[in-house]
């Protein structure tokens, strides 16, 4: 058994964790300050999103130096210091790593501009017109074309993200050679591991074939997703720098199967330690469709986080388990009730999450029962994906309203207000002008929520401690009971003769359902979950793990 697949890891969006200077904008040394409230948490793990140079296209996923830190975060002796302060306290760093694309401020492509027979012209996707358009039809993730055109050279570079974000030409053996020492010196400064953005994205088919356009996914991703060389790429990045570093690496896997998954993650293929996936995330996609006002049926759900669970079981694979991240609405105001239910939704919520296989993830705030933005303007958004599918909403004749109740449920900026620290001004985040301004003044802080015995704090506390002492819950068999039960899910961990049942009521109504004998009850989102032989009733949003007989 690996020490990651027993850790739980804590996800930090630096901007917006922890301010120190009064600029508005959190930091390294803020986050050195908060490493004491990480490790009473109990984290093992920290992954910190991009901080290298970067003009901030895409919140620092747009690099332009891999090999410094950018200004407003700190510079690489505050790097050096968190790493030291952080493994002073047992604390691990994982860094994000974005080698699909770089920012067109990057030095590669700058000089690729110059000329077709410049050596960094073929790091970077460019072809020429056809009949005087795009090379295909692929379109961005952030809407209109994949493909930009720079009329002094009469080409088009591809862009699968924004247009300041050109792809990498993963083809060419020097980039990839230049990538692995730009890696290595990351790990001869001390990290512990890479969570790889869109890494499956980064091996393109070679003759750019047109897609048909036939189903809501099919944007392009058919010729570049998994695509013909990329299980040849990561294995070659394990044997450079993964192995030989002993890194903890987790691959962003988006529009994966399962089957793709296993092969990633399987340690004897020498990829990557786990996979994060967004099957469970997308199912209240209206039609496949992000941009829609989506509702989701708890079955639906459950049968997704199944397959993952017993099919990467079967296959070798390894999970990483998550609800929100930065790019991600809180689950907390999309999945229950962040209002009159908010300590048991989320209580619920990481009690669902800890007890599956794989590698549970944090992300800032979940430990609070943080909640949506709720923006109620355009004006209010920075991120530049929300704002282009606003835009493009309005074009498609949604209404305006219609529109901002949408990035209300979807935009991944619900998720990046600043950190609530405590009841001064700014929740504590800093004393200057926060670079995103939450909306609705909440009384959730660490400073209010996390002391008492019973808050949302103490339950993930008991719940990262319970997973490094119960064998149960990293290697047990899995099993859902009564999969097409609308209100309640049951599943069931196995491992020799001992069995774990977590149940979940997902409403707002009490629910009765039959039960096995119990031994113990091992965790509660109730403080009085009281028991009989036969039934268990489950209040609204309360959660359970038992012991069974």
């Amino acid at each position: 058994m690996k020490w990651w697949q027993k850790a739980t890891v804590y996800q930090i969006y630096p901007r917006s964790f922890q301010d120190s200077n009064g600029d508005g904008i959190g930091d390294i040394n803020g986050i050195i300050q908060r490493l004491d409230y990480l490790q009473d948490l109990g984290i093992e793990l920290i992954w910190l999103t991009p901080m290298y140079v970067s003009p901030g296209r895409d919140n620092g996923y747009d690099i332009a130096d891999y090999y410094q830190i950018d200004p407003i975060f700190g510079d690489l002796a505050d790097f050096e210091r968190l790493l030291k302060e952080a493994h002073q306290r047992g604390i691990k760093i994982m860094m994000d790593m974005v080698v699909n694309h770089t920012s067109d401020q990057h030095r590669w492509f700058q000089e690729s501009l110059k000329g077709k027979d410049n050596p960094y012209h073929d790091y970077y996707l460019w072809r020429d017109p056809v009949d005087g358009h795009e090379p295909n039809n692929w379109l961005s993730k952030f809407s209109g074309s994949a493909w930009e055109y720079v009329p002094a050279l009469n080409q088009y570079y591809l862009h699968l993200y924004e247009k300041r974000m050109p792809d990498l030409n993963w083809r060419n053996p020097q980039l990839r050679e230049e990538i692995y020492q730009m890696m290595q010196f990351w790990a001869d400064l001390g990290i512990d591991g890479l969570r790889l953005d869109v890494i499956n994205n980064i091996s393109k088919d070679k003759d750019f074939p047109n897609d048909t356009f036939e189903t809501p996914s099919d944007d392009g991703r058919n010729f570049y997703t998994n695509g013909p060389h990329v299980h040849e790429y990561i294995h070659e990045m394990y044997e450079r720098v993964f192995g030989p570093n002993n890194f903890v690496t987790v691959g962003e896997l988006s529009s994966t199967p399962v089957s793709e998954a296993i092969r990633y993650t399987n340690p004897e293929r020498e990829e990557l330690s786990m996979a994060f996936t967004f099957h469970h995330v997308k199912v209240d996609y209206t039609g496949g469709k992000k941009w829609t006002l989506g509702q989701y049926r708890l079955s639906d759900l459950k049968r997704i986080l199944s397959q993952w669970q017993t099919e990467m079981a079967a296959g070798g694979g390894w999970n990483a388990l998550f609800w929100s991240n930065h790019d991600q609405p809180r689950a907390i105001s999309r999945f229950l009730d962040d209002g009159q239910y908010r300590d048991q939704s989320a209580k619920l919520l990481a009690l669902v999450e800890f007890g599956l296989q794989g590698t549970p993830y944090i992300y800032q705030g979940e430990e609070i029962a943080m909640k949506n933005a709720n923006f109620t303007s355009i004006d209010q958004y920075q991120d530049a994906e929300s704002i282009n599918a606003y835009h493009q909403m309005l074009a498609d004749g949604i209404s305006e309203d219609l529109a901002i109740k949408i990035l209300q449920q979807k935009s991944r900026e619900n998720c990046r207000i600043p950190m609530q620290w405590d009841m001064t001004a700014n929740h504590g985040f800093t004393t200057g002008m926060p670079w995103l301004q939450p909306v609705v003044a909440d009384d959730y802080s660490v400073a209010t929520k996390a002391q008492a015995p019973d808050s949302v704090f103490a339950f993930y506390q008991q719940l990262v401690a319970l997973r490094k002492t119960e064998p149960v819950l990293i290697e047990g068999q899995y099993q859902l009971l009564a999969p097409e039960d609308e209100a309640v899910y049951t599943y069931q961990r196995q491992l020799g003769d001992k069995k774990v049942r977590v149940i979940a009521n997902f409403t707002d109504q009490t629910q009765q359902r039959a039960n096995a004998a119990v031994k113990a009850v091992m965790m509660s989102n109730y403080p009085d979950q009281q028991l009989t032989t036969d039934q268990i009733t489950l209040r609204p949003y309360e959660a359970v793990m038992l012991e069974i007989e």
